[in-house]
C-alpha cells in the first residue's frame, strides 16, 4: 500500500462509496473519514436517492463503475449499468444538498473499470471522463467538483481517491487521471 497522506487528513469528512470500492472505503476510513456504503442497486433511481438522503451530509461520492460493469457481464449491458448507475448515484448526491444555497458543494470521483475488464470497458472510461468534464462545468457554480480515474491498481486508486477527497483535491475538477 502506498502511504502518501498523513493520518487523519480526512477527519470530519463523510465519504460515500457506491458500486464496490472496498479498498477505497478502507483507505478513506484509515485516514479518518466516516465512510458510508451505498448498497442500493444503482439501477434503481428511487432506492439510490432514498439511501443517499438517509446518510445526511456527504462530502465525497466515489462511484466505482467496475462493480456494475462486471455484474452486468461487461459489453453493452455493462456499459449501461456502469454509466446509468453512476449517474443515478451522482444525481442523488447532488440533489441531497450540494446545490442548496449556502452549501459548499461536494466532490465526485468516478472510477472506471480497467481497460482489460471486457468489451466496452474503455467506452465506460470515456463516458465517465466526459461526464466529469461536463458536470464540472455545469455544477461549478455550486462548488461541485467532479473527476474521473481511468487507471491504476486497487491500492494506487485508493490512495488517489483519498488525495482527491482531501483538501489538496479541491484544486482538481473536470479532469481524468490515468
Amino acid at each position: 500500500m502506498l502511504d502518501v497522506l498523513r493520518p487523519g487528513v480526512l477527519e470530519g469528512l463523510t465519504v460515500c462509496v457506491a458500486g464496490g470500492g472496498a479498498q477505497v472505503a478502507a483507505r478513506a476510513e484509515a485516514l479518518g473519514a466516516r465512510v458510508v456504503v451505498l448498497a442500493a442497486d444503482l439501477a434503481e433511481e428511487d432506492a439510490v436517492a432514498a439511501q443517499v438522503d438517509g446518510f445526511g451530509r456527504l462530502d465525497v461520492l466515489v462511484v466505482d463503475a467496475a462493480g456494475p460493469f462486471g455484474a452486468a457481464g461487461g459489453g453493452m449491458a455493462g456499459l449501461r449499468a456502469a454509466v446509468d448507475g453512476g449517474w443515478n448515484a451522482v444525481r442523488a448526491a447532488v440533489n441531497a444538498g450540494w446545490t442548496d444555497e449556502g452549501t459548499s458543494g461536494g466532490k465526485v470521483v468516478l472510477l472506471a473499470p480497467g481497460a482489460g475488464a471486457g468489451d466496452h470497458a474503455v467506452a465506460v472510461g470515456a463516458a465517465l471522463e466526459n461526464a466529469a468534464r461536463t458536470l464540472s462545468v455545469e455544477w461549478a457554480r455550486f462548488g461541485v467538483r467532479v473527476v474521473a480515474v481511468r487507471a491504476g491498481d486497487a491500492d494506487e486508486r485508493a490512495e488517489l481517491v483519498a488525495f482527491l477527497a482531501s483538501p489538496a483535491g479541491d484544486y482538481f475538477t473536470g479532469c481524468a487521471f490515468g
